[in-house]
């Protein structure tokens, strides 16, 4: 029988063909395919705020949700870590960490944390009450609204495995960070297709800030050395050049995100005042919930509705706590602590920060102190990107 022999560069040339083609159906058949198939099972929230911002508050807006999984300045490790290098120079290894958290990938705690570890080495990790329930720890409920100081008493020994567990069976991730500086940072992970990503940039009046801020001095001392670059050493910003950073990153990430933004910026990034919140809470959280695709549950709006609706401001020694308070009264209470001349040199070193985000200069200590006379101005729909849905106002 007569054998056909076929030359090898004919073979050679055939597979090319048949790889050729198969490469040509898969690319078109992938742009056919819905943009919902192609996006992460995962939601990805990063919470961009600033120290003493209200951004712990906002912060337990989504950790109490049933549907979420929270960390709370994971990045703080990475500044204990390399506190002796400055702000700008951390960034990539602080967008690294909070990469990974996204994709639950906790291994990389491994360089900034004892090898041998539990939940409770996870700096700030019982206000998260993904880490207080199952599968965490077995003390409550995904639907229980859970207290820091609860967590702290029955869920501290789980080990630290539990977090990267935990992570894996929830829908949205969500981070809260006050250690960016700058939005550009944050574009490998908005292009990241392995994350969904959007942002809820949380500002609040740089005068109520730096009144916040004199309530925790020592506690802050070592990040403001970060944000100056001052090698290590500690400081008080008795001069407001940390407020003065804090200002012009808001501008910068604001002008970023609104003025000739990346195409993929669009319909991924909200911007949010603090003294909106606590004047309308319900309507601004659902505002927030929608953006980040997540419903009110009538057991939140009953806890949001307790803890806005408290009696006075909150004491010296609860700063870093969320309790009941008088939200809009906290929002206000710079008015009548601070001084007109420090109020003075506040809004000199924040002025275009305060014009951009909507306040209202004051030009004497009695227009401070006239509390009839509202700071906050009403939203305006050309000031803001608040996402792909028009402000109410």
């Amino acid at each position: 029988m007569a054998r056909i022999r076929i030359p090898s560069t004919i073979i050679i040339l055939f597979v090319t063909v048949q790889t050729g083609f198969l490469l040509f159906m898969y690319a078109r058949y992938s742009s056919f395919m819905p943009q919902s198939e192609q996006k992460p099972s995962q939601v990805h929230i990063l919470i961009l705020s600033s120290w003493r911002s209200g951004s712990s508050f906002v912060g337990q807006l989504f950790s109490q949700h049933p549907s979420v999984f929270y960390l709370m300045e994971p990045a703080w490790h990475v500044w204990v870590t390399m506190y002796q290098n400055s702000a700008k120079v951390l960034h990539m290894a602080v967008r690294d960490l909070v990469r990974s958290v996204f994709l639950c990938d906790m291994s990389v705690f491994d360089a900034y944390m004892p090898w041998k570890r539990n939940l409770s080495d996870l700096f700030q990790w019982a206000v998260s009450r993904a880490l207080c329930s199952a599968p965490a720890c077995d003390s409550f409920q995904r639907t229980d609204i859970t207290s820091e100081m609860a967590c702290k008493t029955l869920c501290g020994r789980y080990p630290f495995s539990k977090v990267e567990e935990a992570c894996k069976t929830y829908r949205h991730v969500v981070i809260k960070e006050v250690r960016f500086f700058d939005l550009k940072v944050l574009y490998p992970l908005l292009t990241d297709p392995s994350l969904n990503l959007k942002i809820i940039h949380l500002v609040r009046d740089p005068r109520a800030v730096v009144k916040s801020r004199e309530q925790s001095v020592k506690a802050l001392a070592r990040d403001n050395g970060i944000v100056l670059s001052t090698n290590g050493t500690k400081v008080e910003d008795s001069k407001y050049k940390v407020m003065q950073e804090i200002c012009r990153s808001h501008v910068q990430i604001y002008e970023t995100a609104t003025l000739k933004p990346p195409n993929f910026l669009k319909d991924r990034y909200l911007m949010v005042r603090f003294e909106d919140l606590v004047r309308d809470p319900l309507s601004e959280i659902s505002e927030m919930y929608k953006f980040a695709d997540l419903s009110l549950t009538p057991t939140l709006k009953s806890w949001i509705y307790n803890i806005t609706h408290g009696q006075g401001p909150g004491k010296k020694k609860e700063a870093f706590k969320i309790t009941s308070r008088d939200a809009v009264s906290v929002s206000q209470a710079w008015r009548n602590v601070l001084s007109f001349q420090k109020i003075k040199k506040i809004q000199e070193v924040c002025k275009g920060a305060i014009n951009m985000l909507g306040y209202q200069l004051v030009d004497s200590e009695k227009e401070q102190r006239d509390l009839s006379l509202d700071l906050v101005l009403p939203r305006r729909q050309n000031q803001f990107s608040w996402s792909s849905f028009n402000p109410k106002h």
